[in-house]
């Protein structure tokens, strides 16, 4: 039986850890992307991609890492500076971070396409799947609806990242969240 390719947006690890093995013992074969334009600074983007390998290396399961390239989201949220976190200029994030992904789906030959996003109770769960939706038809994929934080999935991700030692981040990634955030923990 062959399984349906499915190419996972992964915008952080901690992100991943309940998403990634679900979809597997769903049936998809699974493979990883971790798309970070929008994170900032790079030193940032190189420690969240780190324990996306990680993760990837606990699971045995591919992974496509993106290049860092923050001139695309640079572009995407020009004249938004000044919106408030979850505002226009998040949702322009979100459909940038979709987009690059079905980009990659669509060369890699995947067939189907879901993201992490929806684990967090900070994003909107019924745009991000809209949004999915509508892209994913867009590259020739099927779009996998979920809601990753429902039956306490959000918790369930923080402990399974605890007990993989993930780093963890205090902020979503891009230059306006972190100048809100505390430092991180060490």
């Amino acid at each position: 039986m062959n399984r349906p390719a499915l190419l996972l947006h992964i915008c952080c690890a901690p992100d991943a850890c309940v998403p990634w093995p679900e979809l597997i013992e769903d049936g998809y074969a699974v493979c990883g992307y971790f798309y970070g334009g929008n994170i900032h600074p790079e030193e940032e983007f190189n420690r969240r991609a780190e324990a996306v390998r990680t993760l990837a290396d606990a699971a045995a399961a591919p992974l496509l890492p993106a290049l860092y390239d923050p001139k695309p989201w640079f572009d995407a949220v020009r004249g938004l500076e000044s919106e408030p976190e979850r505002g226009l200029r998040c949702r322009r994030c979100i459909a940038l971070q979709l987009e690059e992904t079905a980009k990659a789906a669509a060369n890699g030959g995947f067939t189907h396409l879901c993201t992490t996003l929806t684990i967090s109770p900070h994003k909107d769960a019924a745009y991000i799947n809209k949004t999915g939706a509508e892209t994913a038809a867009r590259h020739g994929l099927i779009w996998l609806e979920k809601i990753w934080r429902k039956n306490d999935g959000f918790k369930r991700s923080v402990d399974e990242s605890r007990r993989l030692g993930l780093y963890r981040q205090n902020y979503c990634g891009c230059l306006f969240s972190m100048r809100k955030a505390e430092p991180p923990a060490q």
